[in-house]
């Protein structure tokens, strides 16, 4: 499961035929004009800058400021879900008007997956999972998605803690056992 930044934003409409990038794609041109990671992009050279239009400037300056909010967006991930990470963050890009890529969107891959025979280790990594959806100042759609499939993992390995724990007796005795639709 990828916990993720990636949204609909859009300032500046790349000219036709003009692919976006992601982190770690093999493009030179985009690696060339990619910012590094944890800044935004440097404004263009004076020379540059001052044949820019005031529209163009206050694009890039809003791909900048996306850019920066996207990046603190996976690192907060990132750094809640130390030890799940999959992946580090990857990030897909528009190119600015000034000809430089901006990070707008993003993902981390985290391991969603239950700890199998062990519910209590279960439950401690699906919190650990929900701390880190859920990390970021602003989480995503998908990061709320993510934390809410985390709380269910949770529940389920409480339960089967409970069940474990339940008087040897009732284990045995399914017909017993009491039962609980957490899928309601």
């Amino acid at each position: 499961m990828d916990i993720s930044a990636v949204s609909r934003f859009a300032v500046y409409a790349p000219p036709a035929g003009e692919r976006r990038g992601v982190a770690g794609a093999s493009d030179a041109a985009q690696e060339a004009g990619t910012p590094a990671a944890g800044a935004a992009a440097p404004a263009a050279a004076s020379g540059q800058q001052q044949a820019q239009s005031p529209e163009e400037r206050q694009v890039v300056q809003q791909l900048q400021a996306r850019d920066r909010e996207v990046r603190a967006h996976e690192l907060a991930h990132v750094a809640a879900g130390a030890g799940l990470v999959r992946s580090g963050a990857s990030f897909s890009y528009q190119r600015g008007p000034d000809g430089r890529f901006y990070a707008v969107g993003g993902e981390v891959g985290i391991d969603t997956s239950a700890v199998p025979g062990d519910p209590v280790a279960t439950q401690r990594k699906a919190e650990q999972i929900q701390r880190a959806a859920l990390a970021p100042a602003q989480p995503s759609g998908q990061d709320r998605a993510v934390a809410a499939q985390a709380a269910r993992m949770a529940m389920e390995a409480r339960l089967q803690q409970a069940l474990e724990t339940a008087a040897p007796g009732e284990q045995g005795d399914n017909a017993a056992t009491p039962q609980i639709d957490i899928y309601a």
